[in-house]
């Protein structure tokens, strides 16, 4: 069995000399292992990734479950990687509640790519994460990329509206909606409307199809837009019977040439880089507390403000300078 430092090793070197073998793809596998559990040596991996970042397009796909994302996802991976681009799939599961890995029912849509060897697929569970991707993603992710590929495909557990979180993570996101999905369009706007770069409305053979897409449009002619600004497109298509998919594609590479273009790319990536290091301090914060025991420590101040002796927000702020050399 190989130990967590060879596969570290073996990983880097699969970096440097570019091997796409079945067996650097289980060195990945292997490396994407360490970080999914977040092994001790999950961090000395992570660290040196920086020199080797920054080349893949990331590509994300949510919306609410039964809406078809991992066909659409089949599809589109199986075009860029006809393409001769090297595509990683990053699916999110349902955890299961027997095991704590991930239920792989949707990971048999992709049968037929998973042999392509211009793919990579890999499935993590949810584990009671709600915003539709896992925390390690972002780092998996990361993984992807230093090891060179061009693409990268999230396509989010399908949770509903909670699932915007693929906003941080994405340079293009994509909501995959159904014709059904018409009565909630007003509900989603707050969360999912807000975040979509391309409309996808899936099993547009159903009815209510039409009404979904001039709805989901009228919606984004109040959206404040100018010459200059992306117009989100909204796609039919029958994912089943591969309609509407190379449109698909189509539009996710007419968005990157936006982003690039405008300017756009930097900042989403710049911001994407600023909430994970935030995530990132506000975890060492966390372990801090949990390695101090300041659970414990705080435990007195809750009957002073039960009984209204003491503000909530006046120990927070004591607490905080106690702890932390605050200042007010």
């Amino acid at each position: 069995m190989l130990m967590a430092g060879n596969i570290q090793s073996l990983f880097f070197e699969s970096i440097r000399s570019r091997d796409k073998s079945a067996r650097s793809k289980g060195v990945l596998s292997k490396a994407i292992s360490i970080i999914e559990n977040e092994a001790p040596e999950s961090p000395m991996l992570l660290r040196e990734l920086f020199p080797y970042l920054g080349n893949a397009y990331r590509i994300g796909l949510t919306g609410p479950p039964g809406s078809g994302k991992s066909t659409l996802v089949n599809l589109i991976a199986k075009d860029f990687a006809d393409k001769g681009l090297k595509v990683g799939i990053i699916a999110v599961d349902p955890t299961s509640s027997y095991t704590g890995g991930a239920i792989l029912g949707d990971r048999y849509r992709m049968n037929d790519i998973v042999m392509h060897p211009n793919i990579f697929i890999r499935s993590m569970a949810s584990r009671g994460s709600f915003g539709g991707l896992v925390k390690t993603a972002y780092q998996v992710a990361d993984l992807m990329d230093a090891y060179g590929m061009d693409i990268i495909i999230f396509e989010t557990v399908g949770v509903g509206q909670s699932e915007i979180e693929i906003v941080t993570h994405a340079d293009s996101t994509a909501v995959v909606l159904v014709p059904e999905s018409g009565d909630g369009v007003q509900a989603m706007k707050a969360g999912l409307m807000e975040i979509a770069d391309i409309f996808i409305i899936n099993k547009s053979d159903r009815e209510q199809a039409d009404h979904i897409k001039l709805e989901i449009e009228a919606m984004l002619e109040l959206k404040p837009h100018d010459e200059k600004s992306w117009l989100t497109p909204v796609i039919k298509t029958i994912a089943t019977q591969k309609k509407g998919t190379k449109d698909v594609l189509e539009r996710i590479e007419k968005h990157k040439e936006y982003l690039t273009s405008s300017g756009e790319l930097r900042r989403r990536r710049k911001d994407r880089i600023q909430h994970e290091l935030l995530r990132l301090i506000e975890s060492r914060i966390r372990q801090q507390w949990t390695e101090r025991d300041f659970v414990g420590k705080i435990q007195s101040h809750v009957e002073e403000i039960f009984s209204n002796k003491k503000s909530l927000y006046s120990v927070a702020d004591t607490i905080y300078h106690e702890h932390f050399n605050g200042r007010p």
